[in-house]
């Protein structure tokens, strides 16, 4: 299956914030959720703001809310529009992030110094289709962080959705039903493989407008990614349910030594 997350990306760089009912205010609330997720996991032991790469920021969902909470942010996207808005966005929250353009892969070449903590939520790892492309990525996770720096990685619960092979989300219906958003997911015939396609749906002057963008996705079970973290290093691995941290997918975290 072909990666298609550049282009996914870049498709949505000026509309990603409509799949969310209010998306300032899920910027505010990851800020505060990922602020106390992090620390009450004493992801460092001096004093002072916690250094934090967020390695795969889009438009700055999650960066911009941890800037406003005495971390200092560098945020990368393999996607150039995505940072192109996410810098805009930025300047109007009135915060400071270092933003750069990196893959994954190339985190080591591509991005100075290392960090107290590195983060990729909302399940962009599982764009990574193969286990090379895995090994690859843990590789450069791990070379970003200090001694004892946190990982923390948040997925989609592929354990679950495995179980039948989801079809399609819900419709959430928004602006008083003026807004409609949902993806349809085509599952390859072998393998644990999917194209997620993103609808978004809206009433402009009385008229409806479709717009839909297409990608790639692994269903990634936690024991292969576990597994993969803990070849390029990583230790203390451990998955935080929903149930538990109250995030809406699986959290994992990890260190390094």
């Amino acid at each position: 299956m072909k990666d298609t997350s550049m282009e996914f990306y870049e498709g949505l760089a000026d509309t990603y914030h409509l799949i969310f009912k209010d998306w300032h205010e899920t910027v505010q609330w990851q800020g505060v959720f990922f602020n106390r997720f992090i620390r009450s996991l004493h992801a460092v032991e001096h004093e002072g703001p916690i250094h934090l790469l967020d390695a795969s920021c889009g438009i700055g969902t999650q960066a911009l809310g941890l800037a406003q909470h005495d971390f200092i942010v560098t945020a990368t996207d393999l996607s150039p529009k995505s940072i192109e808005r996410a810098k805009k966005e930025a300047d109007k929250f009135g915060v400071h992030v270092h933003f750069g353009v990196a893959d994954f892969r190339s985190l080591e070449q591509d991005i100075p110094g290392q960090f107290d903590v590195v983060l990729s939520a909302d399940n962009a790892i599982p764009h990574l289709l193969s286990d090379e492309d895995l090994r690859e990525a843990c590789r450069n996770l791990y070379a970003k962080l200090r001694s004892n720096g946190l990982l923390v990685l948040s997925i989609r619960d592929y354990d679950e959705i495995l179980q039948n092979r989801q079809r399609s989300t819900l419709p959430r219906v928004m602006d008083e039903g003026k807004r409609i958003v949902f993806q349809v997911w085509d599952w390859a015939e072998a393998g644990n493989h999917y194209i997620t396609n993103q609808f978004i749906m809206q009433e402009l002057d009385g008229s409806w407008k479709t717009e839909v963008n297409s990608t790639s996705y692994r269903a990634l079970l936690r024991t292969e990614l576990s597994a993969i973290l803990e070849e390029a290093g990583f230790t203390d691995i451990r998955w935080h349910m929903p149930s538990e941290s109250g995030f809406y997918q699986p959290i994992l975290t990890a260190r390094k030594l």
